[in-house]
């Protein structure tokens, strides 16, 4: 949970308030371990997690909001060789190309700037918005106007050659001999100095009086594209080019490579003039040169498929472990935290180290007083990566067996590295840390709910539970006259808790904490049942529980495909409880951990209390998923055999888009089946159930005739 506040917090100071506290390399690294975290523990994706969120929400702005057309995406990092050539290889097999094929990819240097997106109609500048959270940007158009390198008309190569609407985007920076400059006039005016060039571009891009930013020497790159309604290229290079022809600087750096080995020796090469750059970079992002294998091969949570940043080492010092704290998170881990003596590195302070959990102090070795290294990139930042002293003699460090915060027994379990409080919600860090995780911005995301207030409300007797959030209303004029709350500012939180009374479903279901279910799982299972009750129903079922009023059998929604044999309350059969547990077991990322995990909650009557009496309050609507009208809408369907034109994961993907579920095995529920060469005992289950087979032409033909 410490490294989830870590990067929103961070987040929001580089994003929203242009005054980040870490370095770049310090936040990639951040990003980074929580990105490792939940490769190796798909299940427990976090709420705060920066795989999923783009930028941060422009909420406290004094400029207009507006909405990208097209979301503002950001890039999954590299930091080896080893990665990029993952990457490539990653790319190779989605598209399902043979070995030897070409994979031909742009490779630029990635400016360290302030995202900006210039949307143009009939080649002329209507708006420029800055990337927000992605979705959601502020209007600064009017600042924009006195940013030379932007052109105010396009210069089209003939009468036809520029789209109708077309939207460049880039970043907006401050050339370093720029910024010494400035700041120089700062200091003599006696003004605040600004920390590098991107806060300085960001600070100056962000002003509500356009004449600051007329003042500042601002400047700007083109990267890329977003909402188009003709893009007149087929490749990112050649798109590229047009977008320079058309008045709008892009990198000199930008080459088109065919192979690996090019991309990392453009790489390299970048590294070493990067010091003589007129202007700050981090690292060199790479492309897929076409675009229609760009478009074939999507997105991810906030990240194409399709693009990499590379970004370049670490910087280490060396400094002394003075303490090891103890923080107890959401789900009761107890997460060291070390404390450095305060060391420069690349120009950042760094005082504090995350420790991850006893395992790894043990791997290291560290005590207090120890004199370690550590770096600020790479597996976590800042991240110990040598103890100097780990020979000397001195007295081993002893992870605790009982919480700090509630002295209650910690253990690990069975197979697990993590240490745990074994309290639950009795355990007041605990049960805090859950209230802050409901109302965060991939649950709930309930405006002005803050940590400092969930804190404070708690304290006061009025949150112990989600429920007690939607009942703050009764306790108007108690917060009225607190320090820091006036009747707008309670009338304002209160109007944004009733805002969420219908909150979607999985955000919900996210919400509650559930061990193992992560965002991404929420949605899918959500996909998969629809209403809360039928999960629930599922998940008893599967755990061998009996149903429940108010959820009996009777009163379980379900889908088209939903739980077939729902359970009375007198108790459930084996083969109800084997059906039930391979319903849930078919849907993509769930595995028997979240089956159990999704039991246990349910088993817990301190949990249905709360799940009750939450659902008292509010009223989620059935979850519904945007998709194509198409012929496989609402079936199962089964891929089996090889597919020649595409990747198992890109046909999984175009399923999901046409409103269908790809499954993994065949069932009397199934509703069509793919085969591709190969296919064996699935084809032969599928005639045997009367199932409709097709290949893989036949299903490529719904796939284009999908609206």
């Amino acid at each position: 949970m410490r490294l989830a506040r870590q990067i929103a917090k961070h987040n929001r100071l580089y994003h929203a308030e242009d005054a980040p506290e870490v370095s770049d390399a310090e936040y990639d690294a951040l990003v980074r371990r929580n990105a490792e975290l939940e490769a190796a523990f798909p299940h427990l994706i976090r709420p705060d997690s920066p795989s999923a969120l783009v930028g941060h929400e422009v909420a406290s702005s004094p400029l207009r909001k507006v909405a990208h057309e097209v979301r503002m995406m950001s890039l999954d990092n590299a930091f080896t060789d080893e990665e990029v050539a993952e990457f490539v290889a990653r790319v190779r097999r989605f598209l399902a190309l043979p070995d030897d094929a070409e994979v031909a990819m742009t490779a630029e240097d990635k400016i360290d700037g302030l995202s900006c997106s210039l949307r143009y109609e009939n080649g002329k500048l209507v708006r420029a918005a800055t990337r927000g959270d992605g979705q959601v940007g502020e209007d600064v158009t009017a600042n924009v106007a006195h940013i030379a390198d932007v052109p105010q008309e396009l210069k089209g190569e003939g009468l036809f050659d520029i789209p109708a609407v077309f939207e460049i985007r880039g970043e907006v920076y401050m050339a370093k001999a720029d910024f010494l400059a400035l700041n120089d006039a700062q200091e003599a005016k006696g003004d605040k100095l600004f920390a590098n060039p991107r806060n300085a571009a960001a600070g100056s891009l962000r002003q509500k009086d356009a004449t600051v930013t007329a003042s500042r020497p601002l400047r700007f790159l083109a990267h890329g594209w977003g909402a188009a309604t003709e893009v007149p290229a087929a490749t990112q290079f050649e798109m590229m080019q047009k977008i320079a022809r058309w008045g709008v600087p892009v990198s000199p750096l930008l080459v088109r490579c065919t192979s690996t080995e090019d991309l990392l020796a453009h790489y390299r090469s970048i590294g070493q003039i990067r010091p003589t750059l007129p202007y700050d970079i981090d690292g060199v992002v790479y492309k897929v040169d076409r675009l229609d294998w760009q478009e074939r091969l999507g997105f991810v949570a906030k990240a194409p498929r399709w693009g990499m940043a590379h970004k370049f080492p670490a910087e280490r010092a060396e400094t002394t472990l003075e303490a090891i704290d103890i923080q107890v998170g959401r789900t009761g881990k107890l997460t060291p935290v070390g404390r450095l003596r305060p060391v420069l590195v690349g120009g950042v302070t760094v005082t504090n180290v995350t420790l991850h959990n006893r395992d790894e102090i043990g791997r290291l070795g560290v005590r207090i007083g120890d004199r370690v290294v550590i770096q600020r990139a790479g597996d976590v930042i800042p991240q110990i990566v040598e103890n100097l002293t780990r020979d000397e003699p001195r007295e081993p460090y002893h992870f605790p067996d009982h919480c700090p915060e509630c002295q209650s027994e910690a253990v690990a379990e069975e197979g697990e590295v993590d240490v745990r409080c074994t309290a639950g919600l009795v355990c007041p860090a605990q049960r805090v840390e859950r209230l802050k995780h409901f109302v965060g911005r991939p649950a709930l995301d309930i405006e002005g709910l803050g940590e400092k207030t969930i804190v404070e409300f708690y304290q006061l007797g009025w949150l112990e539970s989600p429920a007690d959030i939607f009942r703050l209303r009764k306790r108007r004029a108690d917060i009225v006259g607190r320090e820091g709350w006036k009747d707008k500012s309670v009338d304002n939180l209160l109007a944004a808790i009733e805002a969420k009374r219908e909150p979607d479903a999985a955000r919900l279901l996210f919400g509650l904490g559930i061990r193992h279910v992560g965002a991404v799982t929420a949605r899918d299972l959500m996909k998969r049942f629809v209403t809360l009750p039928a999960l629930r129903a599922a998940a008893e079922v599967a755990h061998g529980q009996s149903l429940q009023p108010p959820f009996a059998s009777s009163e379980v929604e379900t889908t088209g495909d939903g739980v077939s044999a729902a359970p009375d309350t007198n108790g459930v059969g084996v083969d109800g409880i084997t059906e039930a547990r391979a319903d849930l077991l078919s849907i993509d990322g769930v595995g028997p951990v979240v089956v159990e995990a999704l039991g246990d909650f349910f088993h817990e009557p301190h949990n249905v209390e709360v799940w009750e009496d939450l659902l008292s309050e509010v009223s989620p609507p059935r979850y519904i998923v945007e998709t194509k009208a198409s012929a496989v809408a609402g079936k199962i369907v089964v891929f089996t055999g090889k597919l020649e034109t595409m990747s198992r994961d890109e046909a999984k993907a175009q399923a999901e888009a046409l409103g269908a579920r790809a499954a993994g095995s065949v069932s009397a529920k199934t509703g069509l089946v793919v085969a591709g060469p190969g296919a064996g005992t699935k084809l032969k289950q599928a005639a045997a159930l009367g199932i409709e087979v097709i290949d893989e032409a036949a299903w490529a033909e719904i796939v284009r005739n999908a609206e």
